[in-house]
């Protein structure tokens, strides 16, 4: 079982290619967060490269965000062309339950099989069919609360659940784990939670085998940063910069010495 440590090493010396599909707010944290971490991020959504281009990437990430119709047949290229190629794709299901094309569009991407699925705790209720208390991209529940959707989707889906909030929560239907850290800072600053969707897609892209170890050690990495980047900020404002800063400074060692992820 590769430790994080030794996932964030690998993500550093390889620099994996990152195909992100992810909306228009979070372009651009996105990207400076993967190349922060070590990797390359490629902002590739149109549906006539979509595809041909995530069978180049090391992995994929989909964020359904701000959807078209457009973006909807790019999306299910890059899914389509990384399952023929082999390569991991990380579903990023935001606020799926809030109309019909996202719920239609969710469905159809599911069937593509992801091997990650993030989201909050309100989405990953709805996705495992329940009935959440979400409120357009934000939660209205708790981690805890989402835990046991989690391990029913993750068995339904053959993949590796992740609902992140103040702790968070990963399973692949038989093992689970929890990853503390981070700042209450997270939220209030756009985009975080996207760019943790890019990131679990660098881990994948390094360890493709082991989608349960890498989706834990991004999480694991994204939580140290975020512990660091807020100590000494001021506001939401300070914190983004030192969060980049963080993630970057991020001694790889020290993910498995602090002990923050522990069995669930």
């Amino acid at each position: 079982m590769p430790t994080p440590s030794v996932l964030l090493a690998a993500l550093r010396e390889t620099a994996p290619l990152v195909q992100c599909i992810t909306n228009y707010v979070a372009m651009n944290v996105a990207a400076n967060v993967l190349l922060a971490a070590g990797a390359s991020p490629a902002m590739v959504h149109a549906e006539e490269e979509a595809g041909e281009f995530a069978g180049l990437a090391g992995a994929l990430t989909i964020n359904i965000g701000t959807l078209s119709p457009a973006w909807i047949g790019g999306m299910k290229a890059a899914a389509t062309g990384a399952a023929a190629a082999g390569k991991p794709w990380v579903l990023d299901p935001v606020a799926h339950f809030a109309t019909a094309l996202r719920r239609q569009s969710v469905g159809e991407l599911l069937d593509l099989r992801p091997a990650i699925i993030r989201g909050n705790a309100s989405e990953i209720i709805a996705l495992a069919g329940g009935q959440g208390s979400g409120r357009g991209v934000d939660s209205g529940d708790p981690v805890e609360l989402a835990e046991g959707a989690a391990r029913q989707l993750a068995a339904a889906r053959g993949a590796v659940v992740a609902v992140t909030g103040p702790v968070d929560f990963v399973t692949d239907g038989r093992k689970s784990l929890r990853i503390h850290g981070g700042s209450p800072l997270m939220p209030r600053v756009t985009a975080l939670g996207c760019s943790l969707t890019g990131l679990v897609g660098a881990f994948a892209a390094v360890a493709p085998e082991e989608p349960l170890d890498a989706t834990a050690a991004a999480l694991a990495a994204f939580a140290a940063a975020g512990e660091a980047a807020g100590r000494g900020a001021e506001g939401p404002g300070s914190f983004a910069v030192r969060f980049l800063d963080a993630l970057h400074a991020l001694d790889a060692a020290s993910l498995d010495a602090d002990a923050r992820i522990a069995a669930a």
